[in-house]
């Protein structure tokens, strides 16, 4: 635990920490420096937000009524207390008295078991960005607020991470379809209930909140009792700024040194990059959420020889170093259908008219003809996405081969989209004066 009272941080002209009740004109400052945003007339997308029914995501609907009108509230079910369903239908007549249209969305495969809370978690977030796909939205607004970022910095240096893990959550988490955006993370969990009560509104408890067996939990309380969260969210907002100003080196040593290739792989040239930009080509390449340890890169560096890390594999190649998906550490095949993403890296485009009777999506694997590798080598072609039908290899589309059988399927197409970009053009960090 930190020693010592840290100053309090101000934001938007107030204590981040504050009690106070946050005004809708604070609010709206907010948003301002989180745009450009369509504008608020019905004939645009509207803004989405996550709207769970507790006390932040509420506090959020209520102020971002008065910011704009063209929004559209997204309620996730999922199903895994009894009484989740009659909370949503709660939530959404109170989004209605407030004249936000609302959608529910419903989990049905969550089950309970280990990991819960991650597999809850990703679940969400996936049938949340499904939604705004399909309402055209490009920006979700998510409620977590100061105190989250807080918990989460302090488990991150609790877990040893680095610079990058430790700015926390982001402003704007930008992602291949849509931003996440983030207004509330310079107001307090107890500003936001203050603002609900201030307007006679009532919100959802969630008795998981707490329940101190979960870490976080923990965490939540221990800050409170040893005041701690003003230290601990200033370290999230000025590891966040080094975290922006080395994204931007990042893509200027990328810009000048590394070229990445369509078919999911790198040339590094004939030295290899930096150990944060080897990093993050790791992490893109493997198809990972998460970045390999930092010791495990520099060992990786240092030692300058082709070897295998966190799903991806270095080699050396006319004279240059490659970075190529390891192919023991790929994903299985899978169900092929229009924008099926496979191996957390590939979207595949299907055309209408391809049946999909028995097609799959699975590496191409070793065997193809030298013919049908266009002079690649054949452990870069193993890696390659492909079609496959009863068992039979039946399109390579990065290669331009298709079998003669299946002349639908020379319209298919897989783009490489890793999950996490190499470089970022979300915000982090911010300028605080202290009081």
């Amino acid at each position: 635990m930190v020693s010592g009272k840290v100053s309090a941080p101000v934001l938007f002209g107030r204590d981040v920490f504050s009690d106070q009740p946050v005004s809708p004109a604070c609010f709206a400052q907010c948003m301002a420096q989180l745009g450009p945003f369509f504008p608020d007339q019905s004939d645009y997308p509207p803004i989405a937000m996550a709207v769970s029914g507790g006390g932040d995501s509420l506090c959020l609907a209520w102020l971002a009524s008065f910011w704009r009108k063209n929004l559209l509230a997204l309620v996730v079910d999922h199903g895994l207390r009894p009484e989740s369903g009659q909370e949503a239908q709660q939530t959404i007549a109170r989004l209605r008295a407030m004249n936000i249209p609302a959608q529910l969305l419903v989990l049905t495969d969550l089950k309970k078991g280990s990991a819960m809370a991650h597999r809850a978690r990703e679940a969400r977030y996936a049938r949340l960005i499904a939604a705004c796909q399909e309402y055209g939205c490009t920006d979700l607004l998510l409620g977590h607020q100061a105190d989250d970022l807080a918990e989460t910095v302090w488990m991150r240096q609790n877990s040893s991470s680095g610079p990058e893990g430790l700015a926390g959550m982001g402003w704007i988490t930008v992602r291949p379809d849509i931003r996440l955006i983030r207004p509330l993370l310079g107001f307090s969990r107890t500003a936001l209930r203050n603002t609900l009560r201030q307007a006679h509104l009532e919100w959802v408890d969630d008795p998981s909140n707490q329940d101190q067996r979960a870490e976080r939990v923990r965490l939540r309380f221990l800050l409170q009792e040893n005041d701690q969260r003003a230290h601990f969210w200033k370290l999230g907002m000025q590891s966040g700024q080094l975290r922006m100003r080395k994204e931007r080196e990042r893509a200027v040593q990328l810009a000048q040194h590394v070229v990445m290739c369509p078919e999911g792989w790198v040339a590094l040239g004939p030295e290899l990059p930096d150990v944060d930009v080897l990093a993050a080509l790791i992490r893109s390449i493997g198809g990972a959420a998460y970045p390999p340890a930092q010791s495990a890169v520099v060992r990786l560096k240092d030692m300058a020889t082709e070897a295998t890390l966190a799903g991806t594999r270095l080699i050396r190649h006319a004279q240059k170093w490659m970075l190529m998906r390891e192919a023991a550490a790929m994903a299985p095949a899978q169900q092929a259908e229009n924008g099926t993403v496979w191996d957390n890296r590939f979207v595949l485009c299907l055309p209408a008219s391809v049946s999909k009777v028995g097609l799959m999506v699975a590496a191409a694997g070793y065997g193809l003809a030298r013919k049908m590798r266009n002079g690649q080598q054949a452990r870069f072609c193993a890696v390659l996405p492909a079609l496959w039908r009863a068992g039979k290899r039946v399109a390579v589309p990065h290669l331009g081969w298709v079998a003669e059988d299946e002349p639908d399927l020379r319209r298919a197409e897989f783009i490489f989209r890793p999950a996490v970009s190499v470089t970022s053009s979300s915000v982090y960090g911010a300028v605080a004066q202290d009081s």
